[in-house]
């Protein structure tokens, strides 16, 4: 294996290693890592609303998969599924005070974590590995 996709694979467990700790701590809070993520991409969208496509664009997941996810979602209360007044073929995910809440509940957990595995870092190596990174998108 050349050094070009040993990267790419330890980016790759780096990747699986967070979700699989994150999973088991949003586990507590009633969701999966899908769901945070439907929620945390909702809560920093302009008022708090994304279409589904948008939405699954940013996961990298299908339309149909996230729909199911958002149905969930909105039966717990923590979203709203609206069809968008001017074409009732898009469909509108909207983030509801529920779900802010339940975000702001677990973002001390959430930033403890992140924290662990980027300690060895300043804030200033963070934003270059970032920067670097989003080159290769």
């Amino acid at each position: 294996m050349n050094t070009d996709e040993k990267l790419l694979i330890t980016i790759i467990k780096i990747s699986e290693l967070y979700k699989k700790t994150s999973s088991s701590m949003l586990r507590n809070y009633g969701l999966t890592f899908c769901q945070h993520t439907v929620l945390r991409i909702l809560d920093g969208s302009p008022n708090g609303r994304s279409t589904i496509t948008n939405t699954s664009k940013m996961m990298l997941v299908t339309g149909p998969n996230l729909s199911g996810v958002a149905r969930r979602l909105a039966k717990i209360g923590l979203i709203a599924r609206k069809n968008d007044p001017n074409d009732e073929r898009i469909t509108l995910l909207e983030i509801s005070p529920r779900g802010r809440e339940l975000l702001r509940n677990i973002s001390v957990e959430i930033d403890k974590l992140v924290k662990n595995y980027l300690q060895d870092y300043s804030p200033d190596q963070i934003f270059k590995m970032l920067m670097q990174l989003r080159k290769c998108l």
